[in-house]
């Protein structure tokens, strides 16, 4: 059998990081995308040497709006077909709406709705046409629920959640599946760049990235459409489905705030 190959993005650490590795262990080759070279080349380098499997580099900024376009263009220069996307680089900005910086809010949405969206509409016709093909969509529990101090970051992790579900519907009998991967707080250099370890939220639970990771692969294998994990986060979220609007916005800023 020809080998298969997983493209992720954000996968120089973190999530990604951790994924890349779960795919590796089973022979997958890789495809990994994030901004920093240096990063991207010793993780290839040691997962090349583990796991004896090909693994390409490509360094692109994806809060770009031309780099779907450039990533699928070398995909194609390179005859490299993908079997998995995934799609699991983001970026957060936290604080009141008011205080934040527009720039960096509209980067925000290009890498987390857009490119999210641009990548999995390029790959999906070869893997329609193959009949085959699995997407992982890394959203958020945030995306279950409006987030004050959190609110555009929230916004588009919702649109992950809903825009995945949707799509796998659509995507019935075609031999593509689609999950998307909710994680809660999570204890990433991600976390420690937005400035969000000591928000009420992450104090009360969070998680190792190597956990979150393995959820996310299992479900995506076995082509479930949502994966929540850790209990907490599951009973977060079942909550949410039962608590009125206007509160949930209320407990949300609340859990969103710094510890005291």
């Amino acid at each position: 059998m020809k080998p298969q190959t997983a493209l992720i993005t954000g996968a120089s650490s973190g999530i990604g990081l951790e994924l890349a590795t779960l795919f590796a262990q089973d022979g997958i080759n890789l495809v990994l995308i994030a901004r920093n070279q240096e990063r991207l080349e010793a993780l290839a380098a040691d997962l090349r040497s583990k796991f004896g499997v090909a693994v390409t580099v490509m360094t692109q900024d994806l809060a770009q709006p031309t780099a779907p376009e450039a990533i699928v263009g070398k995909l194609q220069s390179q005859e490299i077909a993908i079997d998995f996307l995934v799609n699991n680089a983001g970026t957060q900005v936290y604080g009141p709406i008011q205080d934040t910086d527009v720039t960096r809010q509209l980067a925000l949405i290009q890498v987390n709705l857009t490119a999210l969206t641009h990548l999995t509409m390029l790959l999906l016709p070869e893997m329609l046409k193959r009949g085959s093909g699995r997407i992982l969509n890394v959203a958020s529990t945030g995306g279950f629920a409006p987030a004050p101090l959190n609110a555009i970051y929230c916004a588009t992790k919702a649109y992950a959640l809903s825009f995945s579900e949707a799509i796998a519907r659509d995507l019935e009998h075609t031999g593509v599946s689609v999950t998307c991967l909710c994680p809660g707080p999570t204890r990433t250099d991600f976390a420690h760049r937005a400035g969000i370890e000591d928000i009420r939220l992450f104090r009360l639970s969070s998680m190792d990235t190597r956990p979150v990771a393995q959820a996310g692969y299992k479900g995506l294998m076995k082509g479930k459409s949502v994966v929540v994990p850790g209990l907490f986060n599951k009973l977060m979220v079942l909550s949410i489905r039962f608590t009125p609007r206007r509160l949930v916005t209320r407990l949300g800023k609340y859990l969103m705030a710094r510890a005291g």
